[in-house]
């Protein structure tokens, strides 16, 4: 069951699950500025297949007037006797030109078709994927918390792809099958009502065919969606995790689970395959027994007039307009099976962005929000309490102050709530009581931009774009100087490794820093933040993945960084917050001592037994200690495994 803090995968299908059109939901939110194109591109449909029409009946025509030993008038339809030719021969050669113009007209159609159309399709792709990724990066924490990245990857990719070749192919076909029959149908009941209704039976027979067949495929594409998603996470999170998988020996083990995952898929889209194998062949004979029973019943009305409850006449040309046109049903007909599979296939994926497109945005900025400026770092946490779903309050009664400039520290057990503390200040999520406050306004009231903005965040695994050293520095300063990169990369302890890099400032880091080393890495992320100049620091467990030499080293970064700033300080490592101002022992959600370092220890209670243990003065925690702290461990494995 989702609360107002939890997003999970039910809640996610039921957006998807509410969406009754996707297809023209989407049209109308991404094609009105391409409207121009969508037009051009039916009315070329149209007439392309209008003229696709012509030949036939004018060859019809040209038969019966010009070549039957009993010649009928020569009449067009919606053409007027006045502009037609009078003698045979005349009437031969502008029966070849109207042919001719015709097939012309329809070339000439038929690119401007493709054209507008693959054009139309392209932006509404482009628009769509990138809104959808723009919805995706102001959803809250908690969507990514439930999506894995191949799935969204497979949204933004796959999805959008599929949808755009509907849009390009199908589309067109749809319209050209729609007025191929409707045409073809206006023609030959003009021509011949009786015979029409031998020909035409196959029509209403192929739409209950085609009913039967959309009502199965589209769970069956839905499905195949989903399990692509399920595919491209998999294969996302092992190539991530190539080293462990190569440090563990567990290739195949990981063999498996990919070959697992893969077969799902084969196994969908073969029962998708296998359905239309049924579909497109039965189509083909429908339409091909419409075009048996109309040469069958017009050759022997020909022959020995009408047959059965018919009582009209029928000519040769008519017939011979009749089997043309029947015939050119036929590959339209077998075609609507491909329009079909790709209208479930772009149906199937539609849903999917638009289910991102429906999820609200619930941490977002109030309309009467004002931008915070001149922060002077003022920070209070007013009796906040807070939790990610009904079950468990992470932060009960939460309330401190701190000062402009001041240092914080905040330690405790794994699970405590100390990163979450600094989450609420960032607004990553909201308090659901109480109010956290910067410079005496609450988070809430101000622009997410304003706020965060004059905040500066270093964590334990700070992400690095591929690119090169100065562009992941200058990262969110985009106009900042080489002098002034280099000088942050100095105040970092960062200069000294960067100018020993074959090609300096401008060495390519690769995919997420994996060229340099983890204490490398850290001491970029902080020149980034310094460059960024905020009034608030947050570092979350900065160096804790690193060696004691490099600790040292961003450890004094830190200390000059802070030195005139509002810092939060989270740690296990208590020497890294033995220097703050003020240090706070957070234990399951709930600040339970706060001090200096020589208060805490004065006070010899968690934060005394702690620093013991660290500094390596006793051999083990009191018993009672070590089991509150198992009982903790326990509880987090049960909830892990529920949220799993």
């Amino acid at each position: 069951m989702s609360t107002e803090n939890e997003i999970d995968a039910e809640y996610i299908e039921r957006h998807r699950e509410g969406i009754e059109h996707p297809l023209f939901e989407l049209i109308q939110r991404f094609g009105k500025g391409n409207r121009r194109w969508f037009v051009v591109g039916v009315l070329a449909s149209i007439g392309s297949r209008f003229f696709s029409l012509i030949p036939p009946v004018v060859l019809g025509v040209a038969i019966d007037a010009i070549f039957a030993p009993d010649p009928q008038p020569y009449t067009l339809p919606l053409v007027p006797t006045a502009w037609l030719p009078n003698t045979e021969t005349s009437q031969f050669w502008f029966s070849i030109g109207l042919m001719g113009v015709a097939l012309v007209g329809q070339a000439l159609l038929i690119f401007a078709r493709a054209s507008s159309l693959n054009l139309f399709s392209h932006r509404v792709k482009h628009e769509a994927r990138t809104a959808t990724y723009q919805q995706m990066q102001r959803l809250d924490m908690d969507f990514f918390n439930e999506m894995q990245t191949g799935e969204l990857m497979a949204i933004l990719s796959n999805d959008t792809n599929r949808l755009e070749r509907f849009l390009d192919n199908m589309m067109g076909e749809m319209i050209q099958l729609i007025v191929l029959m409707g045409g073809t149908a206006v023609i030959l009941v003009a021509l011949q009502p009786e015979l029409a209704t031998v020909t035409l039976l196959v029509i209403p027979i192929s739409a209950v065919f085609t009913y039967w067949y959309m009502r199965l495929a589209e769970e069956r594409y839905a499905d195949i969606r989903e399990s692509v998603g399920d595919l491209n996470s998999r294969l996302e999170n092992n190539l991530n995790g190539i080293q462990v998988i190569k440090a563990s020996s567990t290739e195949s083990y990981e063999d498996d689970r990919v070959r697992d995952h893969s077969y799902r898929y084969f196994r969908l889209d073969w029962l998708a395959l296998r359905l239309n194998f049924v579909y497109r062949p039965g189509l083909r004979v429908l339409t091909s027994l419409a075009f048996i029973a109309t040469f069958v019943v017009g050759g022997l009305w020909i022959l020995n007039g009408p047959p059965g409850p018919f009582t009209s006449e029928l000519q040769v040309g008519t017939l011979v307009t009749f089997l043309l046109l029947t015939q050119r049903l036929v590959n339209p007909l077998a075609q609507m099976a491909n329009v079909i599979e790709r209208y479930e296939d772009a149906k199937a994926s539609t849903k999917r962005i638009l289910g991102v497109m429906h999820l609200p945005v619930r941490i977002q900025d109030d309309p009467a929000a004002f931008d915070l400026e001149s922060v002077e770092g003022r920070v209070e946490y007013d009796d906040v309490t807070f939790s990610y779903d009904e079950d468990e309050v992470i932060l009960d009664d939460v309330d401190f102050e701190v000062e402009p400039g001041e240092t914080i520290g905040l330690v405790g057990p794994t699970g405590a709530g100390k990163t979450t503390i600094v989450k609420l200040l960032l607004r990553l999520y909201d308090v659901d009581e109480g109010a956290v406050r910067v410079d005496g306004h609450d988070v809430r009231d101000v622009t997410l931009h304003s706020l965060r903005g004059s905040m500066g965040y270093v964590g334990q695994d700070n992400f690095l774009f591929d690119g090169t050293v100065e562009e992941n520095v200058k990262y969110g300063q985009f106009d900042a100087t080489r002098e002034d990169v280099i000088d942050a990369c100095k105040r970092a302890e960062a200069h000294g490794f960067i100018t020993n890099l074959p090609n300096g400032y401008d060495q390519d880091i690769g995919e997420r820093g994996v060229k340099l080393s983890g204490g490398q890495r850290q001491r970029v992320a902080i020149a980034r933040t310094i460059l960024q100049r905020p009034s608030i620091l947050i570092f979350d467990e900065a160096t804790s993945a690193v060696d004691t030499e490099t600790e040292m080293l961003i450890q004094r970064s830190i200390d000059q960084l802070a030195a005139d700033r509002t810092a939060f300080i989270i740690a296990h490592r208590l020497s890294t917050v033995r220097d703050a101002d003020r240090i706070l022992v957070v234990e399951a959600g709930e600040i339970v001592e706060r001090g200096t370092h020589d208060e805490l220890l004065a006070e010899d209670g968690l934060y005394a037994n702690l620093w013991r243990v660290q500094a390596g003065e006793i051999e083990k925690l009191p018993d009672d200690f070590v089991e509150q702290a198992s009982e903790r461990v326990a509880q987090q494995a049960v909830d892990a495994a529920e949220d799993d």
